[in-house]
């Protein structure tokens, strides 16, 4: 088989795992958060193997599909925001550079999900949990990111050993 056509193929199975990963994000109410952290690791075997080209043409494409078909639209928008982690994350280095990225994102996200969209389910629960809950959702997800960050730096030497006696 061409490299090319195992590149793209391998990008095809990976897109429809993280979809099928986000699709499943209704199953359980943790779920919204975990589902976009799983989804983005499929991009992992993607940027060792093919590159950050095609990596970022499969996060998009899987963030495309993710927002028309997978049922939980609070963790598609999350997954459209910070999926691409994966892909950029060797660039920063400091963790206050990737707690700000991280932040920034996650604003934006519930901004256009609250103010553009108008989703009154997710702006009653935001309301009704009160400030303190809040601050410690934003204070939790920001503990997540930061182990999702560890997570990765451990994942991708052995995904990257894995991919390298596949390819042989």
């Amino acid at each position: 088989m061409k490299r090319s056509s195992r590149d793209l193929a391998l990008c095809g199975v990976l897109c429809a795992l993280a979809v099928a990963i986000m699709a499943m994000g209704t199953i359980l109410p943790a779920a919204t958060y975990c589902c976009p952290v799983l989804a983005s690791m499929t991009l992992v075997p993607v940027l060792i193997l093919c590159g950050e080209r095609l990596s970022w043409a499969m996060f998009a494409a899987s963030a495309i599909l993710s927002l028309l078909l997978a049922p939980d639209k609070e963790a598609a928008a999350i997954f459209l925001a910070l999926g691409y982690y994966p892909i950029v994350k060797p660039k920063p280095r400091r963790i206050a550079s990737k707690l700000l990225l991280f932040n920034a994102a996650i604003f934006a996200v519930y901004g256009a999900l609250l103010f553009i969209f108008r989703l009154d389910a997710l702006r009653e629960e935001l309301f009704s949990m009160g400030l303190w809950l809040t601050l410690a959702l934003i204070l939790g997800g920001n503990v997540i990111f930061w182990l999702d960050d560890k997570l990765l730096e451990r994942a991708v030497p052995r995904i990257a050993a894995l991919c390298a006696r596949w390819t042989r």
